[in-house]
């Protein structure tokens, strides 16, 4: 291979290129495209292009002349290892670093790094915490010693991944909309549809401070929290988050957000999807827009319908089969539930709520019903074994804890003061909730077919998913820091880790779970040997195949040349 150019007006494009015998004459092949020598020099952070393409062609030819020699290895069973020698490192990030390049985080690093000045590596820094965030999950003091198990050493010091948390924090905003820009560039994003969610995260401090404060904790534990808001597109893939203080009302959080989106991610037509929690009058009017740019479809809550609206919703007559083309009418409760297990039946009609004019859509399943109960008896099973253990209870009245069918009498029948508290399962609550089995409602300002809205609120489980893999896959609580700029920039990592990975599961079309993909990649190791190359430790699955295939590398082979394995971490890294 030898290295070719070719010249435009502005500008010169350097590429690799070779002479192929073909129909008997010699011609010239491109085998890769370096780019043009701006881009070569802002990409790569080079003065001299020409120099870094020649080294790149240099590259090339030493990891085609070793790829296909024999590799001759000796060992003796009586020569010490030597000391403070790694030996074993990890090849598995290396499939998360395509991708970060791809999301052109670097480009980010860059400029971050010339607004502020700074001389330490920031792009190294933030891709070790993203690629350690999903693979090791732990302390940044952790991270930064299990950043030297992978193949590429890092290039900077323990207290500089402190420095930096204080500047990824202060580029928030910047770091996110930048990185939906980059995105579109690397696959087309699905944003008429976003959906809207929070949980909290709590801490291992009982000091409360800033964001970090007491409120009402999803795991129940009673410990300060804070609150993400996070947006997601309708394929999976976040688009923004925000931090706010753990007793701020998470209802609150979704305007401010949505405004950034509005003013720095260039979107302006979407409908916003929400739960029932979200769902206020405010943050309804604000996505109902005159001009027709935005709606919101949400989901309602049963029991806080009036009086009237609830009586139509619970009505047995007057339902429509979602897989019937006629205009046939069902009373559901005469329906054939073996025939209708797997059907969805449904009603609608417009409302005026708040002074807003509303699509309120109703669906009722058997199997949804089902599920319902099971899971209710599942809880007053819960319940149940509490009282068994005679341990006093706090009631509650918070949905799908089972304390709440838990009843305290204070008193004797005579109305007596009792000596003792006596708990039972108060079966009054119990009947109250079987009502609403197997009905779900949802409001919205669109005009759509029943049909299509219900089929946007079926996908909010994706988000859903997103903050699961962030707290159980991620590691992302207890949070240890206490500083707020360090905690911003913690959950920063967590979300870019969280593109990533929805980036890699998509590369390999959702065919394998979480924990097949981060086990494997994690697995991903190599016996390094000086001088000679990488020796593969892991299993060869469909998954590593699957994996070397969507990717355009292969490591799967009995050795890779040392010049092999350099040219394939900068293959990674090559947008």
């Amino acid at each position: 291979m030898r290295l070719g150019y070719s010249r435009s007006k502005n500008s010169i494009f350097y590429y690799a290129q070779k002479t192929v015998y073909v129909d008997g004459k010699n011609k010239s092949m491109i085998v890769k495209k370096f780019g043009s020598e701006k881009h070569i020099c802002e990409t790569y952070g080079v003065t001299d292009a020409k120099a870094w393409a020649q080294e790149q062609v240099t590259l090339m030819n030493l990891a085609e002349k070793e790829e296909n020699a024999p590799v001759s290895i000796d060992f003796s069973p009586v020569k010490s290892l030597e000391d403070n020698t790694q030996r074993c490192f990890n090849g598995g990030y290396l499939f998360l670093q395509d991708i970060y390049y791809g999301l052109g985080l670097d480009r980010i690093s860059r400029a971050v790094a010339k607004k502020h000045g700074f001389k330490y590596n920031l792009n190294s820094i933030l891709s070790r915490l993203i690629y350690a965030r999903i693979l090791y999950p732990a302390s940044k003091k952790s991270t930064y010693e299990d950043s030297r198990k992978f193949i590429e050493q890092p290039d900077f010091e323990l207290h500089q991944i402190y420095r930096a948390l204080s500047v990824i924090a202060e580029e928030s905003d910047y770091i996110q909309s930048t990185l939906f820009k980059n995105s579109i560039k690397l696959s087309k994003r699905k944003t008429g549809v976003i959906y809207y969610d929070c949980t909290n995260f709590y801490f291992e401090i009982e000091q409360t401070g800033d964001d970090r404060q007491y409120g009402v904790s999803k795991e129940n534990r009673p410990l300060p929290i804070v609150e993400m808001g996070l947006f997601m597109d309708a394929e999976g893939i976040p688009l923004a988050f925000s931090i706010n203080p753990g007793n701020q009302n998470e209802q609150l959080s979704l305007i401010p957000l949505e405004e950034k989106l509005l003013a720095n991610f260039g979107m302006s037509r979407f409908v916003v999807c929400t739960d029932a929690g979200l769902s206020s009058a405010g943050n309804r009017k604000f996505n109902a827009d005159k001009d027709g740019n935005r709606a919101f479809v949400t989901t309602q809550s049963i029991k806080k319908l009036k009086k009237h609206l609830k009586e139509w919703t619970l009505d047995v007559t007057g339902w429509k089969l979602s897989s019937d083309s006629k205009d046939t009418c069902y009373d559901i409760s005469s329906i054939d539930e073996a025939e209708h297990k797997d059907s969805i039946f449904y009603k609608s009609r417009w409302i005026k709520e708040d002074g807003l004019e509303q699509h309120l859509i109703v669906t009722y399943s058997v199997k949804y019903r089902d599920y319902q109960r099971t899971i209710r008896n599942r809880q007053i099973d819960r319940a149940l074994k509490t009282l068994k253990k005679g341990k006093a209870c706090v009631e509650s009245e918070r949905q799908n804890d089972p304390k709440r069918f838990i009843k305290a009498d204070h008193a004797t029948k005579e109305g007596e003061a009792a000596d003792r508290t006596m708990y039972y399962i108060d079966e009054t609550i119990v009947k109250e909730e079987e009502i609403y089995d197997g009905f779900y409602a949802v409001c919205t300002n669109l005009e759509d077919d029943a049909q299509a809205i219900v089929k946007i609120n079926r996908r909010r489980w994706e988000i859903e998913e997103c903050f699961r893999i962030m707290k159980s896959e991620f590691d992302a609580r207890p949070v240890y820091l206490q500083d707020s700029e360090r905690i911003k920039a913690h959950f920063m990592t967590c979300f870019i880790a969280l593109i990533v990975y929805r980036y890699l599961e998509k590369k390999l079309d959702e065919k394998y779970t979480c924990s097949q993909l981060i086990d494997c990649l994690r697995e991903m190791n190599y016996l390094r040997f000086e001088g000679k190359g990488y020796i593969p430790t892991y299993t060869k699955t469909k998954l590593t195949d699957d994996l070397h295939a969507a990717f355009g590398f292969n490591t799967a082979t009995e050795i890779i040349p040392i010049m092999k394995m350099k040219n394939i971490c900068a293959q990674t890294k090559k947008r």
